[in-house]
């Protein structure tokens, strides 16, 4: 019954208009979705015999095929202004976001080529995980042979959702991406085939630091919009510029608090402080080819989000973010720096290492200035490989009993003594990680630096370039044990690199090299030079602008 004098409800106006997809634009991450459903579908029809060579064909392929279409998309971008595109509402597609896509691509490929290689007989994964660890049903398993093929889906899905976070256009969508691209990785930590127990915990920590992470980053959302009354990102921005939408009256504080909160839910995957908890244990105790891929895939990813957000959507408000980053960089490279003097376990070690160089970038995201952009991709790229080749290294080198990998950096001593060839690439990795010059990590530091004093945050450079003189501390450190101390009573067993295990060593070494005396064709061609309309709001001299016009909105 309608009461008297109301009119009679009517059913809602249904659109019939199809929405606009441009498929070429979106073909990189519908081929890498597609390898993934594959995937799902080898496990249940291929015989367990080929499973394993079908399935990391297929990875490869279908990785590799996106990064093809990739580099067609960068072909066709235009030489000045902003990138290709929208490939959908709620997708953009710009020079940023291919670089971003593509350096995840290849640092994927490469990581595939670690989690594929069988180390002295075995997997580097569990033979069942189902299984409780220890049982019988546990042996059972290891003695037939069982593999979690698995695996090459699920890190195909975590690439997809990597490849999405920094293409986002509006919040719900990046919200999207975050959940598809960590669910996988919760599963992956879990699956160490040694400390398997371990493992597990590691994989519930990072599950349950991660959902209040999300709870955060969704809260944040919320407040967002009440304050722009969208969730889209150029819609955010014309709001933040009109001083809001009118939705609220005097609702900047829900705008202060929405950046807040959705920032706690991107540095806590960056990995800063005090949101980096997580990191020691996650990169500790899962299988060391997973901790590779989350070192350099994912903080690409979560950093190409970052900039996103506060470059595009909250680009009109830098003075209101950029105090908050200005905390949490110095907290990042001081804290990390200090605690990593004193680890013991090589892959925590790296792990803290991981958390200071999120500080060094932050560093240029706090320039907010095309320099500052360029610097952070560009470090990004280089950590990345070199980062993925020191955990190659450390798959290598294990325990004298029980096949376990050797983290205690005692058993490090001497390592150069029995296999040069892997001291000296490790020994690499740590200088470029140092920052010395020649090397990949002095470019990086020195183009995120430098982008920092050019926007006034000079204050900032001085605690980095303090932090790295405290980090190289450590990294000489292992350099000396490996070299001039005397081989330990239990000295580890040096397993020899397999094909896929030396290739990605060899190129980690090729790119950390390559890109510390050759940095100028990729540094020279990372963004186009601005244009003098690239301001957002109004600054005053010197404090940086935004580069809205490398970015869609």
């Amino acid at each position: 019954m309608i009461p008297l004098g109301l009119p009679e409800p009517t059913a809602p106006a249904l659109t019939t208009q199809a929405p606009d997809l441009d498929y070429w634009l979106l073909s990189p991450l519908l081929v890498v979705f597609a390898v993934g459903v594959v995937g799902v579908l080898v496990e249940a029809f291929v015989d367990r015999r080929h499973r394993r060579l079908t399935q990391l064909v297929l990875a490869l392929a279908g990785v590799g095929a996106a990064f093809v279409l990739t580099l067609l998309q960068v072909g066709s971008l235009p030489e000045q202004g902003a990138g290709v595109g929208v490939a959908f509402a709620t997708v953009a597609v710009d020079r940023p976001t291919l670089f971003f896509q593509g350096t995840i691509l290849v640092l994927a490929f490469i990581s595939l080529l670690l989690i594929a290689e069988n180390r002295d007989g075995e997997s580097a994964f569990a033979a069942q995980a189902a299984a409780v660890p220890g049982s019988e049903e546990e042996r059972a398993h290891v003695l037939a042979g069982s593999q979690h093929t698995e695996v090459y889906p699920l890190v195909m899905f975590a690439v997809l959702g990597m490849q999405l976070f920094p293409a986002s256009n509006d919040f719900l969508t990046m919200f999207i991406a975050l959940e598809v691209m960590s669910l996988p990785l919760y599963l992956l930590c879990g699956l160490a085939r040694r400390r398997r127990l371990f493992s597990q915990e590691a994989a519930v920590k990072y599950f349950l630091l991660g959902a209040f992470s999300s709870a955060f980053f969704l809260f944040g959302i919320a407040m967002v919009y009440g304050y722009a009354g969208s969730v889209h990102f150029a819609d955010v921005y014309a709001a933040v510029g009109a001083g809001g939408a009118g939705v609220i009256e005097d609702g900047e504080p829900l705008l202060l608090i929405g950046m807040a909160l959705i920032g706690v839910g991107l540095l806590f995957k960056v990995g800063a402080v005090p949101f980096h908890n997580w990191k020691p244990d996650v990169y500790q105790g899962a299988p060391t080819p997973i901790t590779a891929l989350m070192a350099s895939c994912t903080l690409v990813a979560a950093f190409g989000a970052l900039l996103r957000v506060f470059y595009v959507a909250f680009g009109a408000s830098v003075w209101e973010w950029r105090p908050m980053l200005w905390v949490v960089a110095i907290l990042t490279m001081v804290l990390a720096a200090v605690i990593a003097v004193t680890q013991r376990d090589i892959k925590r070690l790296l792990a803290y290492s991981s958390v200071v160089h999120a500080g060094f970038v932050l560093t240029a995201v706090v320039a907010a200035s095309a320099d500052g952009l360029a610097g952070a991709m560009f470090y990004l790229a280089a950590y990345g490989f070199t980062t993925i080749g020191a955990f190659a290294v450390v798959t290598l080198v294990r325990a004298p009993e029980g096949g376990a990998e050797a983290g205690d950096l005692a058993q490090w001593a001497g390592l150069a003594r029995t296999s040069p060839f892997l001291a000296g690439a490790l020994g690499l990795f740590l200088l470029a990680f140092a920052g010395i010059p020649l090397t990949s990590g002095f470019i990086g530091k020195f183009a995120v630096f430098e982008a920092a004093v050019a926007a006034g945050a000079t204050p900032l450079v001085v605690v980095g370039v303090l932090s790295s003189a405290v980090t190289a501390f450590f990294y000489v450190r292992i350099i000396v044990l490996m070299f001039f101390a005397e081989p330990a009573e239990t000295a580890p067993r040096v397993l020899r690199p397999g094909g896929l295990t030396g290739t990605v060593i060899g190129v980690g070494i090729a790119a950390t090299v390559l890109l510390g005396v050759f940095p100028g064709p990729v540094l020279d061609n990372l963004l186009p030079q601005p244009s003098a309309e690239a301001a957002v709001g109004t600054q005053p001299s010197g404090a940086g602008i935004v580069p809205e016009d490398m970015f869609v909105r």
